[in-house]
């Protein structure tokens, strides 16, 4: 008995704003299907209403994953291609499309990407700012405390950064990445990538704040920050030192023990007793 071939799992691009952003492939493809996972049927019925597609809808989301996930998989496995779509922009970008790709490749299935739109790519190509190295970082923690320290794990990074945010937000986070960040930070927000009132604003994040302040925001922001500066690297890569390795990095720099205790305890805010008793440990 022959067993029976395994189907493959499309992971497909969906507009981020202009439907017009969708590929030939892809609505051919969701055409002929015979099965979409969609993370709100309602808002992909939309979609497939606007190009006169009549494929079969099924739920697959963030509360349902662990369940619906395995079932999937399961019908893939039984022959079955299934094209996997987030209401906008490529899945498995901040939505669970990656649970389900993890998945399939774990069961051996061939997983293909439908390429298209993508709203952190968009927004850092139009930024101004550097593109040859960048770390997507997507949306922060709700509470202030699990920001603050996602923010200071990137502190130092010397690529570029971005973010998404929501509009009720967006001011609350600029402030407290002008905290942890640096409020002269370079920085571009767009909003409404490639609808009506598609909006770029550029500045520091200070400036960009009280721009805010004044003018509610509106919309779906993607927030590019540049990377950090050679000084601000460098304090950040030290705060993860502990002063023995502070201390034995200055004196193999060429310091002497002694101003380099003194400056290790400087750097790190300590007295030179901590230092002192640090090395002796």
């Amino acid at each position: 008995m022959e067993e029976t071939q395994k189907g493959t799992l499309y992971l497909c691009a969906t507009p981020i704003g202009n439907l017009e952003d969708m590929t030939y492939r892809a609505v051919r493809m969701l055409g002929e299907a015979e099965l979409i996972a969609a993370e709100d049927t309602r808002h992909t019925r939309q979609l497939l209403t606007h190009f006169d597609i009549h494929t079969k809808l099924t739920s697959y989301h963030e509360h349902n994953k662990f369940e619906k996930g395995p079932e999937l998989i399961a019908y893939i496995l039984e022959g079955h291609d299934l094209i996997c779509v987030s209401d906008a922009g490529l899945p498995g970008i901040c939505d669970p499309g990656s649970h389900l790709a993890q998945l399939a490749i774990e069961a051996g299935i061939r997983v293909s990407p439908l390429p298209g739109a993508n709203a952190g790519l968009s927004a850092l190509i139009c930024s101004g700012l550097d593109t040859t190295a960048f770390t997507f970082i997507g949306f922060l923690p709700k509470t202030g405390k699990k920001q603050q320290e996602v923010l200071e794990g990137v502190r130092g990074h010397r690529e570029t950064l971005i973010f998404y945010e929501a509009p009720h937000h967006l001011k609350g986070t600029l402030k407290v990445m002008g905290k942890v960040l640096g409020e002269n930070r370079q920085a571009a927000l767009g909003r409404e990538l490639t609808k009506k009132f598609e909006e770029f604003r550029r500045g520091t994040l200070a400036e960009l704040l009280a721009h805010y302040e004044e003018n509610e925001p509106r919309g779906e922001y993607v927030i590019i920050v540049e990377g950090a500066g050679e000084e601000t690297a460098a304090e950040a890569q030290e705060e993860v030192l502990s002063p023995a390795e502070l201390c034995n990095r200055l004196m193999a720099e060429g310091l002497p023990k002694k101003e380099a205790m003194r400056e290790t305890a400087k750097r790190l805010g300590l007295s030179r007793r901590d230092v002192y008793q640090a090395m002796l440990e």
